[in-house]
């Protein structure tokens, strides 16, 4: 049994065997991460359809209805007959502009933080021209009088007051809903007037004060879209079909400019039906929270075993140039006190800033294994290089999980010296002679 004990492949089996062991509490930690961050979701739906959810301008789009006549065979008796069809032509704008405010806020659901906002919209805009002599040759009669305009909004709840679209100097209210669903789901519409004899251009504009949640996008329908957006959020992410042409951020805010022509997207500016999709060249900006707790709270659980391994490598060592015993028992508690560390951090960042939560889960979690090893020890010294080393450790970690481009390349470089300076320290270790010595014992 002695021999068994003190034989150094066993000894290392055993810790290698604990390190993995201790995979299986790590990968719960993983799951409860999982867990809260789908609770963190499940409070920004709440608060999202109490409040309005994530928004998307789309249009607007004028609709004329018009009908034609087709052949249709008679199966039965195989006689050919005309059949009046209903059909609808969206036609887009030549210029749309937009200017849009945006104030965020922040609003909490229990120790879980929503972004929301009020935006303010001025839309503009004007349809050139309208020329319909090559569809009426084709026999198309429209109904003039059945046009309308519409514009899609993705959570109605968030409109605050009743829009009115000035039409050619008129104005007149925008109704709920849709007058089609060939182009949006939900949305607004209002009836306006279109004569084919007219010969000048069509202009509109209507101003839209509209609630929503983390995310406000448009939609570039006009021949060419001009959009300007501002706001007083510090941390924005631009993302959708189209990034910013110019944008600006600093302390007080952000200011992005967007300029999209319909050569950039992949639909024309006129079409009969059901034909596109406008919502996939849509873009905008996003105010979602910078990295948030639980994403690198993932990023730092990584590097478990990377902690768990070292520690227990340094205390090998120890045990060789100490002579020193450390038994399985003082590993594993060493081992569960580098794992608590997790559910400390994961705990204490709902509650207070992210960066603040790993100091304090760091700082007590070295100080608990420096007094450990002091005890077991009875050494000031490896009680003070324990600290030090861990501290350097979770320094390293801490370092990484600020550095979102820069991660894999800074730890990819910070494991090397790692494992160099393991090396160094090694190089002179007399493997077989200790392995001997431990088996003569």
């Amino acid at each position: 049994m002695s021999k068994i004990k003190n034989n150094l492949y066993f000894k290392i089996g055993g810790i290698v065997l604990i390190a993995l062991l201790l995979l299986i509490p790590t990968g719960m930690i993983k799951s409860i991460i999982y867990e809260r961050e789908q609770t963190q979701r499940v409070a920004i739906e709440e608060v999202s359809e109490k409040w309005g959810g994530e928004q998307t301008l789309q249009g607007p789009v004028l609709t004329i209805p018009y009908t034609r006549y087709a052949k249709e065979i008679d199966k039965a008796s195989g006689k050919e007959t005309l059949v009046q069809i209903t059909e609808r032509l969206h036609i887009l704008p030549s210029k749309l502009n937009v200017q849009a405010s945006v104030k965020p806020d922040r609003r909490h659901r229990g120790v879980y933080e929503i972004v929301v906002y009020n935006s303010t919209l001025h839309v503009s805009g004007e349809f050139n021209k309208l020329d319909f002599k090559d569809s009426e040759s084709k026999g198309h009669t429209f109904k003039f009088n059945e046009a309308s305009l519409n514009a899609g909004i993705d959570d109605l709840r968030g409109i605050e007051k009743q829009i009115n679209l000035n039409w050619d100097g008129t104005n007149m209210p925008f109704n709920p809903g849709v007058s089609n669903k060939d182009i949006f789901y939900s949305g607004i519409n209002s009836q306006v007037k279109i004569s084919p004899a007219d010969d000048h251009i069509y202009r509109f504009s209507f101003d839209i004060e509209l609630k929503g949640s983390q995310q406000l996008y448009f939609t570039p329908v006009g021949k060419e879209t001009d959009i300007v957006l501002n706001s007083d959020w510090q941390t924005p992410k631009f993302d959708g079909a189209f990034l910013p042409d110019q944008h600006k951020t600093d302390k007080t805010g952000f200011k992005a400019h967007w300029n999209v022509l319909n050569l950039n997207r992949n639909y024309p500016q006129t079409w009969t039906g059901s034909s596109y999709r406008l919502k996939d060249s849509s873009f905008g900006v996003d105010l979602k929270l910078p990295v948030d707790n639980y994403q690198k709270a993932h990023r730092s659980i990584h590097y478990a075993l990377l902690f768990i391994g070292l520690t227990f490598l340094v205390f090998f060592f120890i045990e060789i140039f100490q002579s020193s015993g450390i038994h399985p028992i003082q590993y594993i508690l060493v081992g569960i006190a580098l794992v608590v560390f997790y559910t400390l951090l994961l705990s204490i960042s709902e509650h207070i800033r992210f960066n603040y939560a790993f100091i304090l889960s760091a700082l007590a979690t070295v100080a608990l294994i420096s007094m450990y090893v002091r005890a077991i020890l009875g050494s000031l010294k490896m009680s003070l290089f324990i600290a030090g080393l861990l501290s350097m450790l979770y320094i390293f970690i801490f370092v990484i999980i600020q550095l979102e481009d820069l991660a894999l390349l800074i730890g990819s470089i910070g494991v090397f010296i790692i494992l160099g300076l393991v090396m160094y320290f090694s190089r002179k270790i007399d493997w077989y002679g200790i392995s001997q010595n431990k088996d003569a014992a």
